[in-house]
């Protein structure tokens, strides 16, 4: 199955990222959500196709100690617990 998945725009609120640091979350976030679709996939009302105009995914946690890639991940997980036919593995827990 293939699976397309476009974001226009991902908003994050209360959140200021650092121009050096985007490449990094934008690649950590892209990496992890093809991680889950590869793994589980949609959720099955989603597979015919369809475009949704917005999205609301669920609260993450954040320590300024996070880097990019655990941001990252974290961001995909949230997205993914939206759209994913499975659990995402961390959405709600507190970041260590």
């Amino acid at each position: 199955m293939n699976i397309e998945l476009h974001i226009g725009r991902l908003i994050l609120d209360g959140l200021q990222v650092e121009a050096r640091n985007r490449t990094a979350l934008q690649a950590a976030v892209e990496s992890e959500l093809t991680r889950l679709l590869t793994a589980s996939g949609v959720k099955a009302e989603l597979l015919p196709g369809c475009a949704l105009p917005g999205l609301r995914a669920s609260e993450i946690h954040i320590t300024n100690s996070m880097g990019a890639a655990r941001l990252g991940n974290n961001i995909a997980q949230a997205v993914y617990g939206s759209i994913g036919a499975a659990p995402a593995p961390n959405v709600g827990k507190q970041a260590p």
